[in-house]
């Protein structure tokens, strides 16, 4: 049987394809007569199927370690919306904790009242940073004593 039809036969029984089939033993091979035959050289390792190629994680790599020394980051790299790299309520969570934990840190210096307003102040995003907090609370004579 020629080396053709074997690895056809191979390749069926085998359930891949005819390129995957490597000959090992071109005479051996050409003996066989029979898919049982075929079955024995893929036994004996006559006959040996490749395996599959998957994708490799080369470029991958390579583009990594570019990352990690500071390349591939500017506005041309950058894929995905704002909020798709970094969503709208974790941002909204570190800036009001944030200035939670400062408002806490003014507590003793504030007016009477002025806290629990400050504090609605931040929930509903009145500032959208410590400065500006800080800006209004001495725009509007709320600390009694000095705020740096």
């Amino acid at each position: 049987m020629s080396l053709k039809t074997v690895k056809r036969l191979a390749s069926r029984i085998e359930g891949c394809g005819e390129n995957r089939v490597k000959v090992l033993d071109a005479k051996k091979a050409q003996g066989a007569l029979t898919a049982d035959d075929v079955r024995s050289l893929i036994k004996e390792k006559v006959l040996v199927i490749k395996d599959l190629r998957g994708v490799g994680r080369g470029k991958a790599r390579a583009t990594q370690a570019k990352r990690r020394k500071g390349r591939k980051r500017r506005e041309g790299s950058i894929k995905g919306s704002p909020n798709a790299r970094f969503d709208s309520k974790s941002r909204w969570l570190r800036i009001v904790r944030a200035q939670r934990r400062l408002l806490k840190h003014f507590k003793p210096m504030l007016v009477s009242g002025a806290y629990r307003k400050l504090y609605r102040m931040v929930k509903g995003s009145a500032f959208p940073d410590k400065r500006r907090m800080l800006d209004y609370i001495k725009a509007n004579n709320l600390a009694g004593e000095k705020i740096k």
